[in-house]
């Protein structure tokens, strides 16, 4: 797996991956780094949701999530991110627990409960 990151000029910094660009920035043209970082847990915890509802024939139009961040006044750091499901009036009620089950399998929330090394290197003439 590789992907490139590179400086397309002022503050804007872009990663390519299978020849798609994640474009960001810190001016509000693009999503910040952190924005994305943040945004990629509740997506993904989407994703798995969209796909639980799609196998049983569960329309998503109407599902919504709601991600909230609770962030430590002294160190400026996120302590906890909540994700809150608004299923429609008549998703049925043996799917609800279900749907946070698919949840919780998001590969994002695993990858942060058990983070990977970060190496930063320079590369060699």
């Amino acid at each position: 797996m590789l992907m490139e990151i590179v400086f397309p000029g002022d503050d804007r910094v872009e990663a390519v991956a299978d020849g798609r660009v994640i474009a960001t920035d810190q001016h509000g043209a693009a999503p910040s780094p952190f924005e994305l970082f943040l945004a990629s847990i509740g997506t993904c915890a989407g994703i798995y949701v969209a796909r639980f509802c799609h196998r049983r024939g569960l329309p998503t139009d109407q599902l919504r999530i709601r991600q909230r961040m609770t962030m430590d006044p002294a160190t400026r750091m996120i302590e906890r991110v909540e994700l809150e499901f608004d299923l429609p009036d008549d998703f049925p009620d043996k799917y609800r627990s279900a749907v946070v089950r698919a949840a919780e399998q998001c590969a994002v929330k695993k990858h942060l409960a058990r983070p990977p090394e970060i190496a930063i290197t320079i590369a060699e003439a």
